[in-house]
């Protein structure tokens, strides 16, 4: 087991949503604020390698937790698909090619729950992952992100790199992106209720409602990867998901109910559902990590909705 207060630890993505996670349970595990290094977009492009080149160099780390991405929900990965493949696959290359150059402890690498199959069984077991194509809204995304994989097993058995993957459902929580351009589905739906609250209208939800979704409270996740870190040599897909799979009406019944929103609420079918069912199976975060979800959803639902409104958005 890596101690952890004794490593100088790089979080990619250490101040977004998740990363902020991260951070606050590495420093709640014992590590002092000068051995985390938190890499900024606008002083290292982790898609440019002389930019990991630099970071490598001037961060000299023990360890890498990799959550940087460039995600967004399914508008999102429609518009960018390009984009969000070259952006991901580019930042994991690098990353673990440096990380294998300077002889690290250990590389964490994060994936996606959009990295199963479009059809796979209920609920998802890490098994399954390579048995079929991503849903294809999000597929190049999810792609980018599973290649990693492949990759960090080929450099734990060529050159050692120890290393470890979780695979996180969506998640949610307060700090969330609420950017209706990039934003994923719960953040969306709440800043839809809360405006069409307050200008008293109607909300127009994508799709028929009926696919289903699995939702994780960020510091849940952030728990399950700094447990990962903890514990994990070898890059097994460990899932991290919430425990409860709901249908995307339900989910909308229950975000209305938290906004105190009791307008209409209409469908537009004309829009993709995106992929049909997501449930997974985290009975490998239980036996490998002694990890499983702690927060209520519905009480994780109010937080968030809470936060929101604190924003100045109420």
């Amino acid at each position: 087991m890596i101690d952890l207060a004794a490593s100088r630890i790089v979080v990619t993505g250490g101040a977004g949503f998740l990363g902020r996670a991260v951070v606050a349970t590495l420093r709640a595990r014992g590590v002092p604020d000068d051995r985390i290094v938190v890499p900024r977009r606008r002083d290292f492009d982790l898609t440019v390698e002389s930019d990991v080149a630099r970071l490598y160099e001037t961060a000299r780390p023990d360890v890498v937790i990799h959550l940087a991405a460039e995600v967004g929900g399914i508008g999102a990965n429609m518009a960018h698909p390009g984009r969000f493949f070259y952006a991901n696959m580019a930042m994991g290359l690098h990353l673990v090619e440096y990380a294998r150059r300077h002889r690290i402890r250990k590389f964490v690498h994060t994936g996606t729950v959009c990295a199963y199959p479009k059809h796979c069984p209920i609920p998802f077991r890490e098994e399954d992952i390579w048995n079929g194509y991503p849903e294809e809204t999000n597929a190049p995304y999810g792609v980018a992100k599973k290649a990693i994989f492949v990759m960090l097993d080929g450099y734990r058995r060529e050159y050692g790199l120890a290393s470890a993957v979780t695979v996180p459902v969506n998640l949610y929580g307060p700090g969330d992106n609420f950017d209706p351009s990039s934003s994923h589905v719960i953040p969306a739906l709440i800043r839809k209720c809360e405006d069409a609250r307050q200008a008293d209208e109607e909300v127009v939800c994508w799709g028929t409602g009926a696919a289903t979704r699995e939702f994780l409270f960020v510091d849940d996740a952030a728990e399950g990867i700094v447990r990962a870190t903890e514990v994990m040599d070898e890059p097994l897909p460990i899932n991290l998901g919430g425990g409860v799979e709901i249908t995307i009406r339900d989910l909308v019944a229950k975000i209305a109910a938290a906004c105190d929103y009791r307008g209409r609420i209409t469908w537009d079918t004309s829009k993709p559902d995106g992929q049909p069912r997501r449930g997974l199976d985290i009975s490998r975060a239980r036996s490998l990590l002694g990890w499983s979800p702690r927060q209520d959803f519905d009480a994780g639902l109010r937080a968030t909705v809470e936060w929101w409104r604190a924003q100045g958005a109420g």
